[in-house]
């Protein structure tokens, strides 16, 4: 068992786990959870875990997350008296860990020292088997990656470009020598020089950016995705002009400003902040209530994009949800829906709140892998063709 002595760089050493786990983790919060750990004292496991607790967790949605690194880090090196760490859990078996475990695992496990000579022995292997990787990790479902996968899907949608295309609008801007005669505009020049028209003005149509609105769950039951699909609304929110960005559970809360932030980290840390329903129940009527009552006629004309990413396991009135979701599509020009049960072959939706909502969505889709996302980008490129009623086999 390790000395006292060594309790901190032990919480240093966890400190560093947590970051290569995902977690936003600075010096000042290090500095913090080695002085709430030496005020509570380490005699007892529980009050060392809830210091470390209050320090490191910002929002609810990475208590899970914590608590497995916890468990495994403090089994390993345990500096906790010996009558307590006698009664530490065993390791579970490992087709009995819950997604999610596997980016504890790989957080503690020692970073590998490379060198030159390794590297360049590797770097034939590493090539010949990108595409495969890359073809795999493309159809692997967020839940079950590890880390290193988790950080490579992060990366990847930084990168993405989402063409959504822009509407047509009915006004019309001047042409030059192309589109069609503007002729008020010609005898308007032609007034200026006593009647005689010495240029035909042209005129072309005027197209505006088409906004796109996202309500996204995170609920309990959408636990398991929520922090990729976090990283997919600030993609989004980045690389679109006309976004509104919406979380809910039990309530609304717009968290656009938020996501405006280039940080990727930062801007999820401050949404981590304005949220407080993380992982709790999911009224998805009431949300629906709430936006069309009071943000509906300020973010979406009738030209925009809703976005909707549900699993649909609402515990609401399904009457509710079944106004809110008429009124909503009224109020749009395309409504879609993404729903990572999709990814199940024989899926049916079957709950009461899917099934109310159904008959109001124009596009019903998966959102489960990168893939999934990449067939949300082409139907947003050709929002323009009028198809609905889209189901997109996972």
């Amino acid at each position: 068992m390790d000395a006292p002595g060594n309790i901190p760089a032990r919480i240093v050493a966890f400190a560093q786990a947590l970051r290569r786990a995902g977690l936003v983790i600075g010096t000042d919060q290090v500095l913090d959870a080695l002085r709430a750990v030496e005020l509570v004292g380490i005699r007892r496991r529980e009050d060392v875990r809830q210091a470390l607790f209050s320090v490191f967790v910002r929002h609810q949605s990475e208590a899970v997350l914590f608590d497995q690194v916890f468990q495994l880090f403090w089994r390993e090196h345990s500096v906790l008296p010996e009558e307590l760490a006698a009664l530490l859990p065993k390791a579970p078996a490992s087709s009995a860990w819950p997604p999610g475990m596997a980016r504890a695992l790989e957080a503690l496990q020692p970073r590998r020292v490379h060198s030159r000579e390794a590297d360049a022995e590797e770097q034939d292997v590493r090539w010949m088997l990108t595409y495969s990787a890359d073809e795999v990790l493309r159809h692997k479902d967020f839940a079950q990656m590890t880390l290193e996968e988790e950080a490579a899907v992060r990366a990847f949608l930084r990168t993405l470009r989402w063409p959504l295309p822009p509407r047509r609008t009915r006004r019309w801007q001047p042409g030059g020598r192309q589109g069609r005669p503007d002729w008020r505009r010609t005898l308007r020049l032609a007034l200026r020089r006593q009647g005689e028209v010495l240029h035909l003005a042209m005129r072309l149509p005027r197209y505006k950016p088409r906004p796109l609105v996202v309500l996204c769950d995170i609920s309990g039951s959408m636990e398991r995705y929520s922090r990729l699909l976090l990283h997919f609304l600030h993609a989004i929110t980045g690389g679109l002009r006309r976004v509104e960005s919406f979380v809910f559970g039990t309530r609304l809360t717009r968290i656009t400003r938020q996501l405006r932030l280039r940080d990727v980290d930062v801007a999820l840390a401050e949404v981590g902040r304005a949220v407080q329903d993380w992982s709790g129940g999911t009224r998805i009527g009431e949300a629906l209530r709430t936006f069309n009552y009071r943000w509906l006629r300020r973010v979406l004309p009738a030209s925009g994009v809703v976005l909707i990413i549900s699993d649909g396991l609402d515990r609401g009135d399904p009457a509710l949800l079944t106004r809110e979701m008429a009124r909503l599509s009224r109020s749009c020009y395309r409504l879609i829906w993404l729903n990572p049960l999709l990814r199940y072959e024989h899926y049916q939706p079957l709950t009461q709140g899917m099934r109310a909502a159904l008959p109001y969505v124009d596009h019903f889709l998966p959102v489960h892998n990168l893939a999934s996302l990449e067939q949300l980008g082409n139907l947003l490129a050709s929002l323009d063709r009028r198809t609905s009623g889209t189901v997109v086999a996972p």
